[in-house]
């Protein structure tokens, strides 16, 4: 039986070998999604803000933060037997939803986003081998443990695999 699991927001979930691991609709949010082709140990984090506030509240939610759920998606991912060398990342989200909101000039919580993730996967050697990031639409990204294969899909611009 093929494991399905919908990665909600600030979850992080790994698996590996078959399953089918996806975050449905994404806006600001970054999905960050980690593989090792060797183990096929992987696994999805639905981040939802770059990083903690200064007092470090919510530290117990690691998929909340980029800047806390990479290092714990790639410790849980370890743990299932993949190699550091090996493992990969892809990226995608980070939209800019509601620009007509924001004052000209300042950094969108999405671009934030992204470029937190990117900070992150590059500060732990990881290499951000496909992406889909930015734009003002929303995403649904779906990650196939067997193969590695990750697709992303908007209604208004199709599917992109990654």
């Amino acid at each position: 039986m093929i494991l399905r699991r919908n990665v909600r927001v600030a979850d992080l979930v790994t698996a590996q070998g078959d399953g089918i691991l996806s975050a449905l609709g994404l806006g600001s949010c970054v999905a960050i999604v980690m593989w090792d082709p060797v183990t096929k140990a992987g696994g999805m984090a639905h981040v939802l803000l770059p990083s903690a506030p200064p007092r470090g509240a919510d530290l117990h939610v690691p998929g909340r933060y980029a800047q806390s759920a990479v290092p714990a998606l790639l410790e849980a991912v370890m743990a299932l037997g993949a190699a550091r060398q090996t493992v990969t990342a892809r990226i995608a989200g980070g939209a800019s939803m509601f620009t007509n909101l924001i004052a000209p000039g300042l950094i969108h919580i999405g671009e934030r986003n992204v470029l937190s993730s990117r900070e992150a996967l590059h500060s732990r050697g990881i290499p951000v081998i496909g992406e889909w990031v930015g734009g003002d639409f929303g995403r649904t990204v779906v990650f196939d443990l067997a193969s590695g294969k990750v697709t992303a899909s908007s209604v208004r611009h199709g599917v992109r695999e990654l």
